[in-house]
C-alpha cells in the first residue's frame, strides 16, 4: 500500500499555521516563562535573568540549576492572588451562565426564524463588534452611572425614587462582559441549532413526546457541543479581563487581570506578574484539554 502525500499548498498552508503559533505564540510564552524564573531587581528591565537564551548551550545549561522560583512561591503565599484568581472564575462563571441565559434563546430563536431573514438576525447578533470595544464599554458608563441613562429613564418613569447603585460595582462588570462576550456564545449554539435535522423533532412529536419533552430529549442534547464551546469563549478571556473591570468595577473589584497590571506597571515586580499569567494560562487550559478530550470521545464512539 503506498502512503499518499498532500499536495504542496495543504503543507504550505499547515506550516505556515505552525509557524504563526511559533512566533506569536510559543515564544512570547516561553520569554515570559523565563521572566517569571527570574528574581525581581531595582533595574532597567526590573529583573535580573537567571539564564539567557543567547548565551550558548553550555552556558544556559548551567545556568538551569539555578533557577528561581521565588515568584511562584510568592503567588502562593500572598493571600491576594488567591483572592484574585477565586474572584475572577467567580465572575467568569456568573458572567457565562448569564450570557448562556441570554445566548441559547437568542440563538435557538435564530435557528428557527425563516431562511430569508436568519442571515439579517445572525449579522444583528454580532453587529456590536463593527464598534471600537473600548468605545462600547464606555457607552456602559453612561448608561449605569447615578446620573446616566438607565437611572435618568427609570426617574422618570417613576419606577423608583433614587438612583440605583450599579456603576463600579461587580453588577456592573457582570453587565459588561454579558454584553461584550454575547455573540461568543451565540454563533456556536446557533450553528449547532441550525445543522439539526428538523425531522428529529417530527419524529419525536409523532411518538407523543410534548414540545418541552422533544426539546429537552432532542435539541438540546444534540446542541451541547455548542454550547460547550460558546461557554469556553465566553469564560477563558472573561477569567482574564482586564478593561471592563477597570472601567465599570470599583476599587474592590477583585480579578485577577486588574492584579497582573498592577504588579508590571504600579509594583513593577515583573518576576511575579509572569509567574501570575503563567499560572493563569494552566488553569484556563484544563477545561479547554477536558472538552477536547470529550470531543474526541464522542467522534470516536460515532465512528
Amino acid at each position: 500500500m503506498t502512503t499518499q502525500t498532500k499536495p504542496l499548498s495543504e503543507r504550505l498552508m499547515a506550516g505556515f499555521s505552525w509557524l504563526w503559533l511559533l512566533v506569536l505564540i510559543f515564544v512570547p510564552l516561553l520569554i515570559v516563562l523565563k521572566i517569571s524564573l527570574s528574581q525581581a531587581a531595582l533595574a532597567q528591565p526590573p529583573y535580573v535573568p537567571v539564564f539567557e537564551f543567547s548565551a550558548g548551550v553550555e552556558v544556559f545549561l548551567e545556568k538551569l540549576s539555578t533557577l528561581s522560583s521565588a515568584a511562584y512561591q510568592g503567588l502562593f503565599d500572598d493571600s491576594l492572588y488567591l483572592a484574585s484568581y477565586l474572584s475572577s472564575l467567580r465572575l467568569a462563571g456568573l458572567s457565562t451562565g448569564l450570557t448562556l441565559l441570554v445566548a441559547y434563546p437568542l440563538a435557538f430563536a435564530i435557528s428557527r426564524a425563516p431562511a430569508r431573514i436568519k442571515s439579517g438576525l445572525i449579522l444583528l447578533a454580532v453587529a456590536p463588534f463593527w464598534t471600537s470595544f473600548l468605545i462600547r464599554v464606555y457607552a456602559w458608563i453612561a448608561i449605569l452611572k447615578d446620573e446616566g441613562l438607565l437611572n435618568h429613564v427609570l426617574l422618570r418613569v417613576g419606577l423608583i425614587d433614587a438612583p440605583l447603585q450599579i456603576f463600579a460595582t461587580e453588577t456592573a462588570v457582570l453587565i459588561g462582559i454579558v454584553y461584550s462576550y454575547l455573540p461568543f456564545m451565540v454563533l456556536p449554539i446557533f450553528n449547532a441549532l441550525d445543522r439539526q435535522d428538523p425531522a428529529l423533532v417530527e419524529a419525536a412529536s409523532d411518538l407523543g413526546a410534548s414540545p418541552f419533552a422533544a426539546f429537552w430529549r432532542v435539541t438540546f442534547p444534540l446542541s451541547l457541543p455548542g454550547l460547550i464551546a460558546g461557554c469556553l469563549l465566553v469564560f477563558v478571556p472573561a477569567v482574564g479581563e482586564f478593561v471592563i473591570p477597570d472601567l465599570l468595577g470599583g476599587s474592590d473589584t477583585l480579578m485577577i487581570g486588574r492584579t497582573l497590571w498592577s504588579e508590571f506597571f504600579d509594583n513593577r515586580d515583573w518576576p511575579t506578574a509572569s509567574a501570575a499569567a503563567i499560572l493563569l494560562l494552566v488553569l484556563l487550559v484544563i477545561p479547554m484539554l477536558v472538552f477536547e478530550r470529550v470531543q474526541m470521545r464522542d467522534l470516536d464512539r460515532i465512528r
